[in-house]
């Protein structure tokens, strides 16, 4: 049967798809970091959108890693990549003591760098936002409001 005189398939119902009868099948490689794998740095892992050297596999719409900004935001944002990472990666590979005593590690530097944000810029979630027994969720200056000395506007 020519694939141009088919009639198109009978749609599914919703939440099924279509497949065509003429459809390719498609068999995916998923890369799957070993125990002990490489990793990067948080902020070049932030930049590369994986903690493991070993996934950043070459995407056809991306010639190379994308500038992370510095400052204590940027830092926190790059740790709480990498908590997430270790942690997607430790659901799969539980006994990596390696891996979970970076989890521990980085989880100790996150909540610290956590802390001094908050006491220099204000609180970063609404869980946070009761400080000295006053709500301060709103208060000015926001954090991209600071000047680069770290002085206000």
């Amino acid at each position: 049967m020519n694939p141009d005189t088919t009639p198109n398939p009978r749609p599914c119902e919703d939440g099924q798809g279509v497949l065509a009868p003429c459809s390719p099948l498609a068999v995916p490689n998923v890369p799957f970091q070993q125990k002990g794998s490489q990793k990067y740095e948080q902020s070049e892992a932030l930049a590369n959108g994986t903690l493991f050297p070993g996934l950043d596999l070459p995407f056809h719409l991306k010639a190379k890693a994308a500038s992370v900004p510095e400052g204590a935001a940027a830092e926190l944002q790059a740790l709480c990549f990498v908590i997430t990472e270790l942690g997607l990666y430790l659901d799969t590979h539980q006994d990596d003591q390696e891996a979970v005593q970076l989890f521990q590690q980085y989880t100790r530097l996150a909540e610290e760098g956590k802390r001094r944000y908050e006491a220099m810029y204000g609180p970063l979630t609404q869980r946070s936002a009761i400080q000295n027994g006053r709500y301060v969720w709103l208060n000015d200056p926001w954090p991209w409001e600071y000047r680069k000395e770290g002085g206000n506007k």
